[in-house]
């Protein structure tokens, strides 16, 4: 009976030792290898130039440094809100930057899911070649473009007059820049912005769609109903990383296109800073200020748009 009982009772695994952290460490050597160049690059190139967030509070003095020269405390930013200049640079960068949220952000997308639609391989290719090739070009590149299609000696001015029509300003036209400014990165950037999301397709099950067809469903509700949940994640994602650079307007674009005909309704935070730094007597407290103000902000709206996609999607990047 005893010997019964014996038998009956749970053995206990042997409880196993902890691995040290240097151990595991080790085992993963290669993975952190890998990781070691992009970790290099933040810490080098985002990091290590918050040093000079200082001089935000400071009156730079070239001949003292950045860590001699005297404290001001907020004086810069009161002349930043001060400053006319300012607020109409901080107006332009919220609506282009909204402009391309709503006419540009939704393209890619709509691309990816129509070139899924291509059956033909070879076709398919030449079309993805086609729309990634622009992403390819410079903006110089592309402002050329641009200037030679619509200056008043313009392709499309020289077509307007062999027409009988007067020439039209486009690159000075303040009511039509701004969708220039779309147009241009639309044409530029969607075939290379839509690889992501033909990515989160090609990793949508097969077999989904498969059952789909037996159960009679067609194309578009294939697409609504297996295609659009699967890329879901991904596109509440790139929404969320796409509003935390609201400020980030598009400096390379608008520097090369705009004149200051339209430099009203397009000159933002980037071009302002530039304009404060280089083309006047500079102030590197003040464009330092400028700068961290911008830092914020998009911190700011990304928390808070990761907030909103978190407690209604349960989406979220942090």
């Amino acid at each position: 009976m005893d010997a019964q009982k014996n038998l009956a009772l749970p053995i206990t695994p042997k409880p196993k030792h902890k691995r040290s952290v240097w151990l595991r460490l080790w085992d993963t050597r290669w993975l952190y290898l890998i990781l070691l160049p992009g970790i290099a690059f933040f810490v080098i190139f985002r990091y290590a130039p918050m040093y000079g967030i200082q001089l935000a509070f400071k009156k730079f003095e070239i001949a003292r440094g950045i860590t001699a020269s005297p404290w001001i405390g907020l004086d810069n930013f009161r002349l930043l809100f001060i400053d006319r200049e300012f607020f109409i640079a901080l107006k332009n960068t919220f609506i282009i930057s909204y402009m391309q949220l709503v006419l540009f952000f939704p393209f890619p997308i709509i691309l990816a899911i129509l070139l899924n639609e291509v059956s033909q391989r070879r076709f398919k290719r030449v079309l993805q070649t086609v729309y990634t090739f622009p992403h390819f070009l410079s903006w110089v590149i592309v402002s050329g473009i641009m200037m030679n299609l619509l200056s008043s000696g313009g392709a499309l001015n020289n077509l307007r007059m062999f027409m009988g029509l007067e020439k039209y300003p486009f690159l000075s036209d303040k009511s039509i820049f701004r969708f220039i400014l779309v147009f241009t990165l639309n044409w530029k950037e969607v075939g290379w912005s839509c690889i992501l999301y033909l990515a989160a397709i090609t990793a949508i099950d097969p077999s989904l769609y498969e059952a789909a067809i037996i159960d009679g469903a067609n194309r578009w509700h294939r697409i609504r109903y297996i295609t659009w949940p699967g890329i879901q994640v991904i596109i509440i994602t790139t929404l969320i990383l796409r509003v935390g650079h609201t400020m980030d307007a598009g400096f390379d674009q608008i520097i090369n296109l705009y004149n200051a005909t339209v430099m009203e309704v397009s000159d933002i935070i980037d071009t302002y800073i530039y304009r404060i730094t280089f083309q006047k007597i500079p102030n590197y407290g003040f464009s330092t200020a400028v700068g961290l103000f911008k830092g914020i902000t998009n911190c700011i709206l990304l928390m808070s748009v990761n907030w909103i996609c978190s407690k209604s999607t349960g989406t979220g990047i942090l």
